[in-house]
């Protein structure tokens, strides 16, 4: 931001939005029961908001809006906004939450990589020691190849949903990036985590690159 506001200063300050919410409920004529009745939660929940505990979920965070009569970039910013700073306001908070967004992709894929890292040294080493011990003991070193190689298929499993659900991939044809389906990332060949897949947007195949954010450079 341009006075050098940081995200949590701006967005989760949750002691200033929790006094708002407890400012604009009393406006409002409602006790923390009556709203929490109002949005199907308890008044515990209010209550941590306005203790500045906790945040609201935002799959209540409009309908909580709409009955304290703020928008929703009054209740981030925890305090009303004048309509000339709006368009500033609202910019900010795109940018902030696309920031996080790519962030978030970034921690996910590095995560990834530490699994297959982890797993590809663990099975190797549980190879290694099952084919010696299976040498004089088949059924000990059987059961450790077998625990092995179903640790390897989990994780790779696991690996891939990550990075299924991290970032986007980029069609190399018409530029569109997306998210293909878990299968649809499962079963394409892959190079790293460049995959053979079809684009939703112009329907042809090819290698498609992981890419971070929705919007292209």
């Amino acid at each position: 931001f341009s006075d050098n506001r940081t995200r949590k200063d701006f967005i989760m300050n949750q002691e200033k939005i929790g006094k708002f919410i407890s400012e604009c409920r009393k406006e409002q004529g409602l006790t923390q029961s009556a709203l929490a009745e109002k949005l199907g939660i308890t008044d515990r929940a209010v209550s941590k908001w306005e203790t500045g505990k906790s945040l609201p979920d935002s799959s209540i965070m409009i309908e909580l809006c709409d009955l304290l009569s703020i928008s929703v970039n009054d209740l981030l910013k925890g305090e009303r906004i004048m309509k000339e700073e709006y368009s500033k306001i609202s910019d900010d908070l795109v940018i902030s939450f696309k920031k996080q967004t790519e962030e978030q992709a970034k921690m996910l894929l590095r995560l990834e990589s530490i699994l297959l890292i982890t797993i590809t040294t663990t099975f190797i080493a549980v190879v290694i020691v099952g084919s010696y011990v299976i040498t004089f003991d088949k059924i000990i070193g059987s059961i450790l190849l077998l625990i092995g190689t179903i640790l390897l298929f989990t994780v790779a499993f696991v690996g891939i949903w990550i990075e299924q659900k991290a970032g986007y991939y980029e069609c190399a044809e018409c530029g569109h990036r997306y998210k293909p389906t878990y299968f649809a990332t499962l079963m394409a060949i892959h190079f790293g985590r460049t995959r053979r897949l079809r684009c939703p947007e112009c329907g042809k195949i090819s290698y498609n690159k992981k890419v971070i954010s929705a919007d292209r450079d």
